[in-house]
């Protein structure tokens, strides 16, 4: 099966795959539809976050990558509206320009807290019942 995942610099050495961080775990995101993935990059693109490049992609080699690399996956189905956060991280894992150091604990007040996406998926569906 073929699903879309969303990638910043792709095709480069800094090349990077779009995940959620839900309660310190990295998900990625993959859309059975390459439509609903293109909708996705454009609500991150209107919330001026990165802009991403939808890539197709196995789905048994984005399994394996996920195990390799301990993340979770998350295959949004077809009928199904997934809306990004509202608030994102300024700094991403590839940033050439990220500071190695850890952080203080004066920083980890600032920490932004990701609402989980199904949450946020069925808090919007109450919103526009309104």
């Amino acid at each position: 099966m073929q699903v879309w995942v969303l990638l910043f610099n792709a095709n480069t050495d800094n090349e990077g795959i779009y995940t959620l961080e839900i309660e310190g775990n990295n998900i990625i995101v993959a859309f059975e539809q390459e439509d609903d993935a293109i909708r996705y990059a454009g609500l991150l693109e209107a919330q001026d976050f990165l802009s991403p490049t939808v890539e197709r992609i196995d789905s048994k080699d984005l399994e394996e990558f996920c195990k390799e690399a301990n993340y979770d996956l998350n295959i949004v189905p077809t009928d199904a509206l997934l809306v990004p956060p509202e608030k994102n991280v300024d700094k991403t894992d590839w940033d050439s320009d990220r500071e190695k150091t850890q952080p203080n604990l004066d920083d980890l007040e600032d920490e932004i807290e990701v609402e989980d996406p199904v949450i946020a998926m069925m808090r919007r569906r109450l919103e526009n019942l309104l």
